[in-house]
């Protein structure tokens, strides 16, 4: 199936937790309003991930569980596989693990963990990798996930060391819409032109096993139109120089009326690939009508 051809696939990362049952009625949500893919993200001061999705599992029924993503660095490769399989486990084969290689300085510091170069992130990345898909192949490994070799493996970032990571192992590479300007630094915004770089990049490294891998990108927010202007100020200063004043052509973000926003999921389908796309849990409510457009 050609990326065009492929059936989107829509997703929410929640962040917020005030409690329990907040979590469950979110969760329900979530599927209430059609989305495929509940996510937990990895950072300080954000729910734990398994927790999360294991409480998250229990409150749906349909589906799918992801993290969204873990820093791979901050795990330890065969006490996470553990962690994996027996949320796959519990959960009768809804996981879809998510991992990248850190970006945010100041937690590694928080948490005592050496922030090294992007290089030697990326690094650790492949090893977990690795020691995963290495674990979950054997027969012999215990807990057994509930999916055969394990949960679908989803690798984000966007550059080039780490998508030949993904190239390699991912079953899903999912692309931010936004980089940090320098190691450790604040996040900039993807343009088209530096997507379809990307893009491209990536169509190489994978090579025949395009056709087999799904691609994903985050939306960092959803706009109606009026709040475009809002948008403008609060994204300004981390716009790139070719699109400051066409917000509406930048990946990262999805701005218009619900149709305005369908169409335009469908031509970034068509131009980058993008079929699974996934919204942050504040712009949740506002994806939904776009979704049933678009189904």
């Amino acid at each position: 199936m050609t990326a065009s051809r492929r059936k989107f696939r829509f997703g929410v990362t929640l962040l917020a937790l005030a409690s329990r049952a907040e979590w469950v009625e979110k969760c329900r949500r979530a599927e209430e309003l059609g989305y495929d893919v509940v996510g937990v993200a990895d950072h300080l001061g954000l729910p734990a991930p398994f927790p999360a999705l294991m409480l998250a599992a229990e409150a749906t029924e349909r589906v799918r569980l992801t993290t969204f993503v873990l820093n791979a660095p901050f795990y330890n490769p065969a006490l996470l596989a553990r962690d994996v399989a027996t949320a796959d486990l519990f959960s009768d084969g809804r996981v879809e693990l998510g991992l990248g290689a850190g970006y945010v300085r100041a937690e590694f510091e928080s948490a005592g963990i050496a922030f090294e170069s992007g290089g030697q992130r990326v690094e650790q990345l492949a090893t977990t990798v690795a020691t995963l898909r290495r674990l979950f192949a054997d027969p012999e490994y215990r807990p057994r996930p509930a999916q055969p070799a394990g949960p679908p493996l989803i690798i984000a970032g966007s550059g080039d060391r780490l998508l030949r990571v993904a190239a390699e192992y991912a079953d899903i590479v999912a692309l931010p819409g936004a980089a940090p300007a320098y190691n450790g630094g604040p996040l900039q915004l993807l343009g088209p032109a530096a997507t379809d770089g990307r893009i491209a990049f990536l169509r190489e490294l994978l090579g025949s096993r395009i056709e087999d891998v799904e691609l994903n990108i985050l939306l960092q927010r959803v706009v109606p139109p009026s709040e475009r202007s809002a948008a403008l100020e609060r994204y300004g200063p981390y716009l790139p120089s070719d699109v400051a004043e066409h917000l509406e052509e930048l990946p990262a973000l999805l701005i218009g009326t619900p149709k305005e926003m369908a169409e335009e999921l469908e031509q970034r389908r068509e131009r980058f690939g993008f079929s699974y796309v996934t919204v942050l849990e504040d712009s949740m409510e506002q994806l939904a009508p776009v979704m049933e457009l678009l189904r």
